[in-house]
């Protein structure tokens, strides 16, 4: 690659971006950058960008595209960008795609891939009603797929706490995916037209899916 290139994962809740982007993030050095938590760091941080988020959330108002952007743009010039990024929760629409592109050609970056992460829908509702992650390091498990080789044990920092997000049950998992394929078609759409989109099959796994995942990443780096 010429210039850091930035990938993008787009898929329901669920399906896995969080765990892949993190294994992603270890194999190459690619940098994870999760909008919720960036917003966080840039408020705790007092910059610019940050200070203005703080005002519009105290509001109890949506942080704009251009605020969003702006600490995007913070982040991605910080020196551990050079091997490139994966974002996770951004871009939403084809309207702040088009404006990633925007900034990324600013800084010099490109998309190296926008990666699809393909999921039965049916099967989704079980897998989002059993996942939790641990408290402290974020590193998810699953009452069925994915438990940790010491019960109540994190196999990555070894923390024994561990919490489930409320709103993962099979009453509002339809309705998140249904809102996630209305949504996110448009990008879909965006990307494909750019001769960005790859789809990867996300049912399977976790392994597996890390493996297609990463022969994209090596493709991008060839």
């Amino acid at each position: 690659m010429t210039k850091p290139a930035v990938l993008i994962l787009l898929g329901p809740p669920g399906a896995g971006k969080g765990t892949q982007a993190r294994m992603l993030e270890e194999k190459f050095g690619l940098v994870q950058l999760s909008t919720g938590d960036l917003l966080r760091a840039a408020v705790a941080a007092g910059t610019e960008a940050g200070k203005a988020a703080k005002a519009v959330m105290e509001a109890g108002q949506l942080v704009s595209d251009e605020i969003v952007l702006a600490i995007l743009k913070d982040r991605m010039n910080e020196p551990d960008m050079g091997k490139g990024a994966i974002l996770d929760g951004f871009p939403r629409t084809a309207g702040q795609a088009a404006s990633l592109d925007e900034l990324l050609a600013e800084l010099g970056m490109s998309i190296g891939a926008a990666i699809s992460l393909e999921v039965d829908d049916a099967a989704m509702v079980e897998r989002v009603s059993g996942r939790y992650t641990c408290a402290n390091c974020g590193e998810g498990y699953h009452d069925s797929f994915k438990q940790p080789a010491v019960a109540g044990v994190c196999d990555k920092c070894g923390s024994t706490e561990f919490k489930r997000r409320a709103d993962d049950n099979a009453e509002t998992v339809g309705a998140r995916l249904e809102a996630y394929h209305a949504q996110t078609a448009p990008l879909i759409s965006y990307y494909e037209g750019q001769g960005a989109l790859r789809r990867v099959d996300a049912m399977g796994e976790i392994d597996r899916i890390a493996q297609d995942l990463a022969a994209i990443v090596e493709g991008i780096a060839a």
